[in-house]
């Protein structure tokens, strides 16, 4: 994809919307890297805040449930210094038979100048963000907070930043993402970055139908012996069972699949022995990992939260142009 047709960058380069890392250049996703690392240790002051984004109003339009996505956009929205206002989905006006457009065009009227999205179809993001161009308010950005089972792009980066922070090269790491693979926006987001930057070695591990079909066209290697799958990697990614997307029954039980596919200390061990182990949340205890691996010493899943709110003010701030 190149620069002057991807909607997400405007005619100097620099990124308007965040609605997928498909096609995002190398530098661009680099870019938001760096720009997190200084917004990693503000937490740790007393004055938790940044003047980038003061007077900026930034819309959170989650209409599907979320704890984790849309606490961290708050925060970090709110260190950024901007207005923050959360819309209750199941009591506007969407609920009563309004359109996601007339909506959006409704809070453009109220002086919105960013919207983070999150939806259960796919493509809405980018839905919006072309409503908004063809509409002449080029002004007002969108970042894609999920959107169905296309892409997380912000949980990707963080991901990509956990990775980088804890095992710095990605050209020189095998990283193999275990487990509900075909219903994870997650998973694509992070496999297109992966591959952008360079991994040499992107691994998905999982039953056949958990997994996409083609999905090696993707540039990934499929297993589906979790031990051989996950052997000498330096990165193992879980993912959870996602029981709300799936349509019939793909699995056995939960049981089942633990004991094939739950990561334990005992497959662990397959792993490098400096491998660090990451789930982007929630996580499904006794299903998809072990509680002594998720509390264990090489997990960063604790981290991976701390960081989304660094990465998720890097994107606010210079989508803002600030």
């Amino acid at each position: 994809m190149t620069r002057g047709r991807n909607p997400q960058l405007g005619p100097d380069g620099k990124l308007v919307h965040l609605l997928t890392l498909e096609g995002l250049p190398a530098e661009v996703i680099a870019s938001i890297l760096d720009t997190a690392e200084p917004f990693a240790s503000i937490g740790e002051r007393d004055v938790k805040k940044v003047p980038l984004m003061r007077g900026k109003a930034v819309f959170n339009l989650f209409f599907e449930s979320s704890t984790r996505t849309r606490t961290t956009f708050e925060i970090a929205a709110k260190r950024l210094s901007a207005d923050v206002i959360n819309l209750n989905i199941g009591a506007s006006s969407t609920s009563k038979g309004e359109s996601l457009l007339d909506t959006i065009d409704n809070l453009v009227a109220m002086n919105a100048d960013m919207f983070v999205v999150r939806h259960g179809q796919s493509g809405a993001a980018h839905l919006i963000a072309s409503h908004l161009l063809a509409t002449g308010k080029s002004h007002v950005h969108v970042v894609n907070a999920g959107d169905g089972r296309h892409g997380h792009p912000t949980q990707g980066l963080l991901d990509l930043y956990t990775i980088r922070h804890y095992k710095r090269d990605f050209r020189a790491l095998s990283v193999a993402i275990v487990g509900d693979v075909l219903h994870s926006r997650v998973a694509r987001s992070l496999i297109h970055g992966l591959t952008t930057l360079g991994t040499p070695d992107v691994r998905v591990v999982g039953p056949k139908t958990l997994l996409p079909a083609s999905v090696e066209g993707m540039g990934v290697s499929v297993h589906h012996d979790m031990r051989a799958g996950i052997a000498g990697c330096d990165v193992v990614v879980m993912l959870r069972l996602q029981n709300e997307r799936m349509k019939g029954a793909l699995l056995p039980s939960s049981g089942e699949f633990f004991k094939h596919y739950g990561l334990t200390a005992e497959k662990l061990a397959s792993a490098k022995p400096d491998a660090i182990v990451m789930h982007p949340g929630p996580m499904n205890r006794g299903v998809e990992i072990d509680s002594p691996v998720a509390d264990g010493e090489r997990s960063v899943i604790l981290p991976q939260v701390t960081f989304g709110i660094a990465v998720r003010m890097a994107v606010m701030s210079m989508i803002a142009g600030a």
